[in-house]
């Protein structure tokens, strides 16, 4: 029996969803988007679209009256809602794992109580708790917002006691917490899974360099030791089995100078640090998320080819419809997301750079003489 695959979020991710789920005509027969955007990434290779707010409660039960399993690419969803939809239709990952992950602050202390590492935080209901855990973390900290925050929008650095009243009036009433800062010396994720029957499957360890707090490259696989990168993965899959959600799951990590793993953030869902297993790997993050979810044996996470994930990004200062990105060089692989304007650090599209023979410094200069290419320009 196929089934009608339902995705919450209908941007790059889960347009890869659906372009995977296409590839499993013998599973899926039918994938239906929930999304504000008319015409969304996900809608363009395909996938019908319902145009709705992602908490729109009306337009998610309507995907899921539609729908006999229904996952999500973005976690903003409302996951009370999410529980009664479960009368229409299975959802992976569960709404209490998305309960649990989508809030940072019950995610840390989840983690915490599960002798699972991370950053020492704290919870901050108003300006004396902040300015008491200042006292304890010292300069600088981390001002969070719970909720609703990714590619570094939510988080607030604060770097000297001055800076304090500008972080607290910068997130105008939102649930918050603070975190110590841990002086990094690399970020790294683990892309792991977890099917319905409890098989767990991680990708090796990969290296995340970051701009602005957005992500532009991954490289895969990290430039570590075999000792940090088995202890990253172990972390990863006793997560997995803690949680115990089904799906794909990004794990972000701090890197101490001590060779220490900490656990950063975790998104219940593809990640951007796992487009390199486009080219990269025998299975993909995407083929991978869709096995899980419909409980079947998870597929092979071998590194075939070492490779550079880097992100096109919208350029600063320019807004507005821009120029073809075309880039036709062997072994450089270019997906541009189908979104027709631009804005400044918006993700227009990714490109993998992967290697035959050379080494990672190498694909490294490769990126340095191909950048130029995918500068984003007015049309």
């Amino acid at each position: 029996m196929t089934k009608v695959l339902g995705i919450i979020g209908g941007g790059q991710l889960g347009m890869m969803i659906a372009e995977a789920a296409k590839d499993m005509g013998d599973q899926i027969s039918k994938i239906i988007v929930l999304d504000p955007t008319e015409n969304c990434p996900a809608a363009q290779v395909g996938a019908e679209q319902i145009v709705g707010d992602f908490k729109d409660k009306e337009a998610i039960m309507d995907l899921a009256k539609k729908s006999d399993i229904i996952t999500y690419e973005i976690e903003s969803g409302d996951s009370d809602v999410l529980k009664e939809a479960q009368s229409f239709a299975e959802i992976n990952p569960s709404p209490e794992t998305l309960r649990i992950i989508q809030d940072k602050f019950l995610q840390k202390t989840f983690l915490r109580e599960n002798k699972i590492p991370v950053p020492d935080f704290i919870e901050i209901n108003n300006f004396s708790d902040l300015q008491e855990g200042l006292k304890e973390f010292g300069y600088p900290a981390l001002l969070k917002a719970r909720r609703d925050a990714y590619d570094g929008r939510g988080n607030y650095k604060i770097d000297s006691a001055n800076k304090i009243q500008d972080a607290w009036d910068y997130f105008k009433g939102q649930k918050l917490m603070l975190e110590r800062f841990v002086p990094f010396k690399m970020e790294v994720s683990v892309i792991a899974s977890r099917n319905t029957g409890g098989q767990i499957k991680s990708f090796p360890l990969v290296e995340n360099i970051h701009e602005e707090n957005i992500l532009r490259q991954t490289i895969a696989p990290a430039r570590t030791d075999e000792q940090v990168s088995k202890k990253a993965e172990e972390i990863a899959n006793e997560t997995m089995n803690v949680l115990k959600g089904a799906g794909v799951f990004g794990i972000e990590m701090f890197v101490t100078n001590e060779n220490e793993i900490l656990i950063n953030e975790i998104a219940p869902r593809v990640h951007n640090s796992g487009h390199h297993t486009l080219q990269s790997s025998k299975t993909s993050q995407f083929q991978q998320h869709l096995r899980a979810i419909l409980g079947l044996e998870l597929g092979d996470v071998e590194l075939i080819h070492p490779t550079i994930m880097y992100n096109i990004l919208g350029s600063k200062g320019f807004e507005g419809e821009y120029a073809p990105i075309e880039i036709s060089e062997k072994n450089i692989f270019l997906k541009m997301y189908g979104k027709k304007i631009s804005k400044p650090k918006r993700k227009l599209g990714h490109l993998n750079i992967v290697a035959e023979n050379e080494s990672i410094d190498d694909l490294l200069k490769k990126i340095e003489v191909i950048k130029e290419k995918t500068v984003v320009r007015p049309v």
